[in-house]
């Protein structure tokens, strides 16, 4: 799918995500596109950092994102939950970053709250 079609709607146009996924999906484009800012919007304020260390992805490659599952998550929804693997090349060795993470929808808005990393 095209940026503009899947994400670029929400990091560009202000579009909100009707799903927790699609929100996961564009938070991943916005890591490739190192959008700091978007990153930090669609944070929840109770688990936001003030700002983001991405320098280590200027450096390298995103490679993919497979959605494993989800549960919740949806248009009636207040609470998700999506399981991940993102794939990345720093230089040196690529790796992979399997993730739950967990959403919560505010004011009409999804949010990423937190997440388990798990092993690979």
């Amino acid at each position: 799918m095209a940026y503009g079609a899947c994400c670029g709607r929400y990091i560009d146009a202000g579009l909100q995500p009707e799903t927790a996924e699609q929100l996961m999906r564009s938070r991943y484009s916005a890591y490739v596109l190192v959008r700091e800012d978007y990153l930090l919007r669609t944070w929840h304020v109770s688990t936001r950092p003030d700002t983001l260390n991405l320098e280590s992805t200027r450096s390298g490659k995103w490679l993919g994102l497979r959605i494993l599952r989800t549960e919740g998550g949806g248009r009636q929804d207040r609470e998700g939950v999506v399981e991940f693997v993102a794939r990345y090349k720093p230089p040196g060795q690529a790796e992979r970053l399997h993730e739950v993470s967990r959403f919560v929808r505010e004011d009409g808005q999804w949010l990423y709250v937190n997440g388990d990393i798990l092993p690979s």
